[in-house]
């Protein structure tokens, strides 16, 4: 029997951690299996992919404590990763069963989710960063809706994009906090079987039943988890990326380990937001070349924020 099955898309868990990349904090996410299941249960939603970054790590010990506690029999638990491709960008693959190393073309991971009768996805398709942008067009499916693109802008053009392209729609959490988890929800007319999702999602049966943008504070505990658990390689990482700014960015360091709680870190968030939207507003609508991001120079992104 068909049924319409409540089902958050795009959601990370702790076995996220050292998968994301040389070029990100190897601290990604710190929500256990325990706590996703438990936040889904009391959302009653019908069903999860996990997206963990260029892994399928979590996904055999979500079903196994599943089976170990009854209470969480109605949640179905089904295979997915997010990719990184050799652009630094993502991709989405729902429903692989053999993990889809990092670092290749995107033709070459829509093949290979196809060869294992997945479907890909292009998650945040114009985000600042990690974004297909008008490759998403290759993916099956194209999330127009992202909790985490809080600039608004990358979200509506993405919408836009995928009408004007003719795209099936999703909508994806991104939660790296157990609060974000559920922050959007898909409906699909399916059975509650992934053979039935799969043929579903591949044929449009599927619509955005509720999103929402994460919270500052949410934005800023994955931020704060991040930085806890990431000091040594962030210390590098500005060592090697920003000699020039070393001194500045290793004192604001210091200072937020002092006081996590300052409301300066509040103004910076809300500083940041105005920058980002300018910076999105003249990537996303006033056709700005968007690659001088992936060099992540803290000046060339001031300059284009003015």
């Amino acid at each position: 029997m068909r049924l319409i099955i409540k089902t958050e898309l795009h959601c990370h868990n702790s076995f996220s951690n050292f998968h994301v990349g040389s070029e990100e904090p190897p601290y990604d996410c710190n929500v256990s299996i325990r706590d996703q299941l438990e936040r889904s249960h009391n959302l009653g939603l019908d069903a999860i992919f996990v997206t963990n970054h260029n892994t399928l790590a979590g996904y055999d010990q979500l079903l196994q404590y599943k089976k170990d506690h009854l209470k969480f029999k109605n949640i179905e638990v089904y295979p997915a990763e997010e990719i990184t491709i050799d652009t630094g960008a993502h991709v989405l693959a729902y429903g692989i069963h053999k993990e889809i190393k990092p670092g290749i073309t995107l033709e070459e991971a829509i093949d290979e989710i196809r060869r294992q009768g997945g479907i890909s996805s292009a998650p945040h398709p114009f985000s600042l960063l990690d974004a297909l942008r008008d490759s998403a067009k290759k993916c099956d499916m194209v999330e127009v809706f992202n909790s985490n693109n809080i600039d608004i802008l990358s979200n509506a053009k993405a919408t836009q994009f995928a009408l004007d392209n003719k795209m099936i729609q999703v909508s994806g959490s991104d939660s790296h906090v157990v609060s974000t988890l559920g922050r959007c929800v898909n409906a699909i007319e399916s059975e509650n079987s992934l053979d039935s999702i799969l043929q579903s999602m591949k044929s449009g049966k599927i619509e955005i039943l509720q999103t929402g943008y994460a919270l500052q504070n949410e934005t800023l505990d994955h931020l704060k988890y991040k930085i806890n658990n990431s000091k040594e390689y962030l210390i590098d990482y500005i060592s090697e990326n920003y000699p020039n700014s070393k001194w500045l960015l290793t004192f604001l360091l210091q200072i937020y380990g002092t006081n996590q709680n300052s409301y300066i870190w509040s103004l910076f968030y809300k500083i940041a937001i105005y920058l980002m939207k300018r910076i999105s507003q003249k990537i996303n609508f006033q056709n700005y070349d968007p690659y001088f991001m992936k060099d992540r120079n803290l000046g060339t992104m001031f300059k284009m924020a003015l």
